[in-house]
């Protein structure tokens, strides 16, 4: 990173072209489409490019050579639930994960090599692991390593379906919790989520909470884990689910809870910026009202499966792990500085003992109630 000198406030097309290696050509199709335009002018009158349009145009580029097609990638940019630094973690995640997809068939295909230069034939099955879902078990990108199903938590969300057959799952990310017995039908509005989503998933339709594109009772059920915060509208969204299916179960945070902050050592000693996140955030009894229904709380287990935000209350050492962070959008909506000091004091906390001394008496306990919610209606 250069510092000191005078940077280039607007740049022509050209000048883009040459600096991103793509084509002049490309960059015109883009505005075309309205995808990335050139939003000013230099001093004779040529529409050059800002500051903004060229973030959003690296945006547009780095999803392009994960092979994202135009359409997502659209609808990624112009999310607005995500800023400037998100895209650069999402963006950096998807690297990594293609990265060591890359190593692996790297890994996979010099024992191949080895084999036939002994001799060794491989089989056809073997063959096609290299492509296949064994690849993913082995690489663990960041989302999928950390954000799996709960089984304990997830008896209680499909207990909470009751007999239902249809089920709706809105939010639906990369399918974690979607009951395996029932037909499902998937909502995601996120094309990295949805690019996420193993073979053989239920059918993901992209859509948003707000706006359900399903007739008044299609389904059985609808359900929702851990969204609701990610949307827009979420009094809209849930007022949706009730009107496109006969039951409703969210799982979700009781944020209006009386000391709910003081009750998780990660927001008390370390992370205060997160009451910050809560300010508008409906009470739980509007959450509720949205739906018609009511809430119980849900206990996390210590060794929880799915690595969401308090899953590591007992095991603090798992959130000096970045991938860990970067699979809960908490670490990105605080901004690295928040996050990078957090960190550094957990660290120095855990090192000295300052932490388990302050937090002994969970060191007993084998689930802790830290504000979660199931809501059924």
């Amino acid at each position: 990173m250069r510092h000191g000198r005078g940077v280039e406030e607007h740049l022509t097309v050209g000048r883009v072209a040459e600096l991103a290696d793509v084509s002049v050509r490309t960059l015109h199709h883009y505005d075309e489409i309205g995808l990335v335009r050139p939003s000013a002018r230099n001093a004779v009158g040529y529409r050059t490019y800002s500051a903004g349009d060229v973030e959003r145009l690296r945006e547009v580029l780095g999803y392009r050579r994960l092979g994202f097609g135009l359409r997502e990638i659209a609808a990624l940019v112009d999310d607005p639930a995500t800023d400037a630094v998100a895209h650069l973690h999402r963006l950096r995640g998807l690297l990594l994960a293609q990265r060591d997809r890359a190593a692996a068939m790297v890994t996979a295909i010099d024992k191949e090599l080895e084999a036939r230069a002994m001799g060794i034939r491989t089989t056809p099955e073997e063959q096609l692991k290299v492509f296949g879902a064994q690849l993913y078990e082995a690489i663990g990108s960041a989302y999928p390593a950390t954000r799996r199903t709960e089984p304990r938590i997830a008896a209680r969300v499909w207990e909470a379906l009751g007999d239902a057959r249809t089920v709706l799952n809105v939010g639906a990310g990369t399918g974690s919790y979607e009951p395996p017995d029932r037909e499902v039908t998937a909502v995601e509005p996120s094309a990295v989520m949805r690019a996420q989503r193993p073979a053989g998933a239920a059918p993901c339709v992209a859509a948003s909470a707000e706006s359900l594109p399903f007739a008044d009772q299609s389904f059985d059920a609808a359900m929702a884990f851990s969204t609701v915060h990610h949307w827009r509208d979420p009094i809209a969204g849930l007022r949706e689910m009730r009107r496109v299916a006969r039951r409703v179960v969210v799982f979700t945070y009781d944020a209006s809870a009386t000391g709910w902050l003081e009750r998780f050592w990660l927001t008390r000693d370390y992370l205060p910026e997160f009451a910050d996140l809560l300010v508008d955030w409906p009470s739980l009894a509007d959450l509720a009202r949205a739906i018609g229904g009511r809430a119980e709380p849900v206990l996390v287990p210590w060794d929880c499966a799915d690595g969401f935000f308090e899953a590591y209350w007992r095991r603090p050492e798992a959130y000096l792990d970045e991938e860990v962070r970067r699979a809960v959008s908490v670490w990105t909506r605080v901004g690295p500085q928040a996050e990078q000091r957090a960190v550094n004091r957990l660290r120095a906390d855990l090192a000295c003992g300052r932490w388990a001394e302050r937090n002994r008496d969970l060191l007993a306990l084998d689930t802790a109630e830290l504000g979660l919610r199931l809501l059924t209606a």
